[in-house]
């Protein structure tokens, strides 16, 4: 059951905390619901679930609007978003994990702007330098910050990442450890002046390794919503 699987991960989130000297309550579960009916994501809240994650607009929309009006979930945006579906994912979502240029942030700004929204996003970096990947280069880091600065409609509240699709574990370690160091470089600049609060990497393959090197939001689909090998 959903239910059971749920409360395995927040278990083993607890003991990868424990294990790394965290507090129990120092790392946010996002469920990802991209493979999930409706029915499947209304049970994981029911159990419990606060927050899901979706990675297209447009199956956001179908599904969003047909979750029980009597459960209240914070929503995210996981996978790559087109400037031009900013205006739905802006009325969409709580939380926007995937931005990963100025262009983007300009146009959710301004979308944000048009309905009186504060729009809270990750900006998304690009670490595992893989070809497949959407987000900003490392070297990028610095004029985005600044420049999402001068955005009176966004609100900056940390990175993601995406891990590489390798079996080392030294290699996704090594991505993991790089993204918290930049993280806290930025969180350092108090001209920025950026709450920083979430660093979200890891999913359900990787989430322990992830924890180790720092997240404070993992996301977190299969181990969750289908059963496992």
């Amino acid at each position: 059951m959903i239910k059971d699987r749920l409360n395995k991960v927040q278990e083993d989130i607890k003991a990868v905390c424990r294990r790394a000297g965290r507090p129990l309550d120092d790392v946010l579960l996002v469920g990802v619901t991209k493979y999930s009916d409706v029915a499947a994501i209304n049970e994981a809240i029911e159990s419990g679930l606060k927050d899901i994650a979706e990675n297209r607009v447009q199956s956001a929309s179908e599904k969003f609007s047909s979750l029980s009006a009597t459960l209240s979930v914070r929503k995210h945006l996981i996978g790559h978003l087109q400037t031009n579906k900013a205006k739905d994912a802006v009325m969409l979502f709580d939380l926007i994990q995937s931005v990963d240029s100025q262009k983007l942030a300009d146009e959710i700004n301004k979308r944000a702007g048009g309905v009186g929204k504060v729009q809270d996003i990750l900006i998304q970096v690009d670490i595992a330098k893989e070809e497949q990947k959407f987000g900003l280069p490392e070297e990028d880091l610095e004029g985005m910050a600044a420049h999402c600065k001068t955005l009176g409609n966004i609100r900056v509240m940390g990175l993601m990442t995406m891990a590489p699709l390798s079996e080392d574990v030294g290699r996704v370690r090594a991505v993991f450890r790089r993204c918290k160091e930049i993280f806290d470089g930025l969180k350092a600049q108090e001209t920025l002046s950026f709450q920083m609060k979430y660093l979200s990497m890891g999913m359900s393959g990787d989430m322990g390794i992830a924890i180790e090197e720092g997240a404070t939001m993992v996301r977190v689909g299969s181990a969750i919503f289908k059963e496992q090998e």
